[in-house]
């Protein structure tokens, strides 16, 4: 549907009386009479009794189900004809609280909280009118002709696979979809609802916090599929099982669902440790037996550049959260009038639930609140997938080579050497590629480097010689973002490198002390000792396979580099020549502002531990102001540390750890900040020995070779002694 169509008269779809009678008289070609299949009264009869559970011979009530009835045969009779895109839900409050499930739990909670069931009857469905979502087709034309507009007004194209979403839509003929993606920008909803609208799909219903509810966003939302939750509503019951009918009450009906598994925008660019809510809901109503099957599908979206970076940065700096408001909204328009590359969709592969629940063989629970093990697995299984099925784009890889080579401005050529290093690892590794993976000339990584430069995420010299390029410590943040993006793929290949360093130390340790030397073996246990170690640290920001699995993928990750590498481990020029075999070395800018963080965090429990329970954002601002200090000191290299988001999870690691509060032993707080110190000294070597092969790697560019000057050719790439 146009513009042109909803503006002047509103839906044609749906004329008025005066467009019907015109139709009618002028053009009988442009409408049609549709005929609903016909019921006897004694079949309706039979389907509102097994909806109620009411007497066959009481037939109160009865008179409404058959109106409902009739125009929902209808609206499928329509429907055949005007395509799935709008299967809507029609009376969704009224057949929910006719249903017997419904008033059972409402007099249940009358006779509990003490009051009369008519009053908590009308609070129930007051909580009914304030979650569901009202879902019109007019609306939903609407919304996805504001959404195409947004999307082309900040970004070139939403780039996905058709086959992708038909292989969706051949699941929901099976069984009810759930939309699991990662939220990284407040523009993810309407990614998805316009992909899912231009292949002819219906909308999803969505949860979405009551804080989007405001005009104009609210009322047009919540009229094209999204239904809005409130923040916190731990200890109100009745709303609780309010949300959980309404949950029952699509998952049979088999309407596709969507909600954000980490809760909420992930404002470092990796995914958040997820939330069980909607997902605990879903899996109790697959158990009660509400539906057959339920198709879970991990989505990942993508963007070269994200609008929501400056919000971020300011929370990152300890700034509020900004409320979203009608001004709010003409902001985030706004900064759309900059230009900022593609939107990537990716759909990973599904996950049955009833195949992950036969393997894990989920308990009966009393409370659907409550997390079990094997839902924090499948919650994990989903991440993990999401992970796989985010792309590297252009931005992430540019972002993650400069922030290899921290507190030094590249020229472009540098830039694309490294790039290229990267290119080369992700293709032997067959890593999901944006569309335009395919590059790496001078002039392709210049373009992404003046989009960086024009969004403020890099900084740009241009009045020497040639424009060099720099993360300034003040953008680290901001171009940390993107490379946290893809960072789970280079977590393997970067342990590893810290590990092979620890054995290396260890040699070299025992060699000045005069002590035996390590056998094989032994350099062998210390090496995985070191790894798993590494990984159990990490786990807390990051996505793991299990350890067998890991295991797997870190020996595979050092054969590429040498077939034998483990004979190499049983002495130190070994390990010197296997990372003479590494190429890139991947630790200094995945790993180094995790692990600041957390050391950060050790220090700070060192000085103000005690007290950190009982104020814990104070004790999080503490962290802040040190971690400010160190870096100003230069006992920390990377400004990431003075992030709150990520100075947040370092405190949960410290208490996870039974580090912080009154009564923890000093020692075991100061053995805590020795071994990160120690993993931080691993990872100075491993950066040193990168910062080596790159000033050798640019000093050989930089000579000529034969007496021949070096150019460029057109294409921007170095032109060979023959062609100049």
């Amino acid at each position: 549907m146009r513009w042109r169509d909803l503006l002047p008269f509103g839906d044609p779809r749906t004329p008025g009386r005066m467009r019907q009678w015109f139709l009618s008289r002028f053009s009988r070609h442009r409408f049609e009479i549709l005929e609903a299949p016909a019921a006897s009264v004694s079949e309706l009869r039979a389907r509102w009794q097994r909806a109620t559970t009411q007497d066959l011979a009481h037939t109160v009530g009865l008179s409404e189900f058959v109106c409902r009835q009739a125009a929902l045969a209808l609206e499928r009779a329509e429907r055949r004809h005007r395509g799935a895109r709008y299967k809507v839900p029609r009376f969704v409050i009224e057949e929910i609280s006719a249903r017997a499930p419904f008033r059972a739990g409402v007099a249940a909670y009358a006779s509990q909280l003490g009051k009369s069931e008519t009053q908590v009857h009308r609070e129930a469905i007051r909580y009914l009118h304030e979650i569901a979502a009202t879902h019109d087709p007019t609306v939903i034309d609407l919304v996805a002709n504001l959404t195409r507009r947004i999307v082309q007004r900040g970004y070139r194209a939403l780039r996905y696979s058709p086959d992708q979403l038909a292989r969706v839509q051949t699941l929901a003929q099976k069984g009810p979809v759930c939309f699991l993606p990662a939220h990284r920008s407040n523009l993810d909803h309407l990614v998805l609802f316009l992909a899912l609208y231009e292949n002819g799909l219906p909308p999803n219903h969505t949860a979405g916090g009551i804080n989007m509810n405001f005009f104009p966003v609210g009322p047009l939302v919540r009229r094209s599929g999204v239904f809005f939750i409130r923040r916190t509503f731990r200890d109100n019951e009745l709303y609780k099982f309010v949300l959980r009918q309404y949950v029952d009450y699509l998952l049979e009906k088999r309407f596709s669902l969507e909600w954000y598994i980490e809760g909420g925008r992930s404002r470092s660019g990796k995914l958040l440790p997820p939330r069980y809510g909607i997902l605990s809901y879903v899996v109790d109503a697959y158990r009660r037996g509400k539906v057959d099957e339920v198709y879970l599908v991990p989505v990942s979206i993508t963007y070269d550049q994200i609008q929501d970076l400056a919000e971020y940065a300011t929370e990152h700096r300890g700034g509020a959260k900004t409320r979203e408001s009608w001004r709010w909204l003409v902001r985030v328009l706004r900064r759309l009038r900059r230009r900022y590359g593609d939107i990537h969709l990716r759909i990973a592969p599904e996950l049955a639930l009833s195949e992950f629940i036969a393997r894990e063989s989920i308990a009966t629970l009393a409370d659907p609140e409550e997390t079990s093990r094997p839902i924090q697995k499948l919650a994990f299984e989903l991440c993990v997938r999401i992970a796989r099925a985010t792309p590297l784009t252009p931005t992430a890889v540019t972002s993650f080579a400069l922030l290899s080579v921290p507190d030094r401005a590249l020229t472009a050529g540098e830039v694309t050497a490294l790039v290229a290093d990267l290119l080369r690892w992700a293709e032997t590794r067959e890593l999901p590629t944006t569309a335009g993976f395919a590059w790496g000339t001078v002039s392709q990584v210049t373009a992404v480097l003046e989009a960086l430069v024009e969004n403020e995420a890099v900084s740009c010299f241009r009045q020497g010689e040639e424009p060099v390029y720099l993360v300034s410590p003040e953008q680290q943040p901001a171009a940390g973002y993107y490379r946290n993006t893809v960072v789970h793929f280079f977590l393997g290949g970067a342990i590893a490198e810290l590990a092979l360093f620890a054995v290396r130390d260890s040699f070299l340790a025992r060699q000045r002390t005069g002590m035996p030397v390590h056998s094989h073996e032994e350099a062998t246990q210390e090496f995985w000792r070191v790894v798993f170690w590494l990984r159990d640290l990490l786990k807390f920001d990051f996505f793991f396979p299990d350890r067998q699995q890991f295991r797997e993928e870190i020996d595979a990750e050092l054969r590429r580099a040498h077939p034998d590498w483990q004979t190499l481990l049983a002495h130190a020029d070994g390990v010197d020549e296997l990372f003479h075999h590494l190429r890139p070395l991947l630790a200094p800018a995945s790993l180094r502002p995790f692990l600041e963080t957390y050391w950060v965090a050790a220090q700070a429990a060192l000085l103000w531990g005690d007290q950190a329970n009982e104020n814990r954002l104070g004790f999080v601002s503490q962290c802040g102001n040190l971690a400010r200090q160190l870096w100003l000191q230069r006992r920390i290299r990377s400004t990431e540390p003075t992030s709150r988001v990520l100075l947040q999870a370092a405190v949960d690691l410290a208490s996870y750890h039974g580090l912080l509060g009154p009564g923890v032993d000093p020692v075991r707080r100061k053995r805590w900040a020795d071994q990160l110190r120690a993993a931080l000294l691993w990872l100075d070597s491993v950066a040193a020995r990168a910062l080596a092969r790159f000033a050798e790697e640019v000093a050989l560019r930089e000579v000529p070779s034969a007496g021949f000057a070096t150019v460029a050719t057109p294409n921007g790439e170095p032109a060979s002694p023959s062609s100049i």
